[in-house]
Formats: C-alpha cells, sequence, structure tokens
C-alpha cells in the first residue's frame, strides 16, 4: 500500500546527486554555493540526444553552466572534472 506523500525517487536522481558532489568536490566550492544538475534533451542536431548540464550558482559571481554530451547515467568524475576545468 502506498502512502500519499511517498514515491519511489527516480532512478536518475542519485546519479545527479554523485555529479553534484563530484562537481562541488572538483570546484572547491563551498556550501553558499548552489551546484545543481540535470539531464536535459539538446537541440542541437549534433549532439547525441541527452546531455548533461551542471549549474554553478554562488552569490556575488555569475551563473555559469557546463554541459556535459552524456545522459547522466554515464557521467564519471573524470567527465566533471573536464568540464570544470582548472578554475571553475
Amino acid at each position: 500500500m502506498a502512502w500519499f506523500g511517498t514515491r519511489t525517487p527516480r532512478p536518475e536522481t542519485a546519479a545527479r546527486r554523485r555529479i553534484e558532489a563530484w562537481a562541488r568536490e572538483a570546484g572547491r566550492f563551498g556550501d553558499d554555493t548552489v551546484v545543481k544538475a540535470n539531464e536535459i534533451v539538446c537541440p542541437d542536431p549534433a549532439c547525441p540526444g541527452f546531455e548533461t548540464v551542471i549549474l554553478i550558482l554562488a552569490q556575488g559571481r555569475p551563473s555559469r553552466a557546463y554541459r556535459i554530451a552524456k545522459p547522466v547515467a554515464e557521467v564519471g568524475r573524470g567527465d566533471v572534472a573536464a568540464a570544470l576545468g582548472p578554475d571553475p
């Protein structure tokens, strides 16, 4: 029996949380920085279909978006580090 307000998390939720943690670690972002990862359909015909977008929102700095041309389930720690580069 299911209770109201409870549901099974979407399969990509765990993958998104891992990506957010890896981005936070790679960028050495503090608790005052919001790090979010989402999977979107890439509208560019040259894209493979899905891509992962990592958003970095830090107070006093412009918002930044980093794109990885893979679905969230296929993104690894190295992909995140490469996307953010040496100076995120």
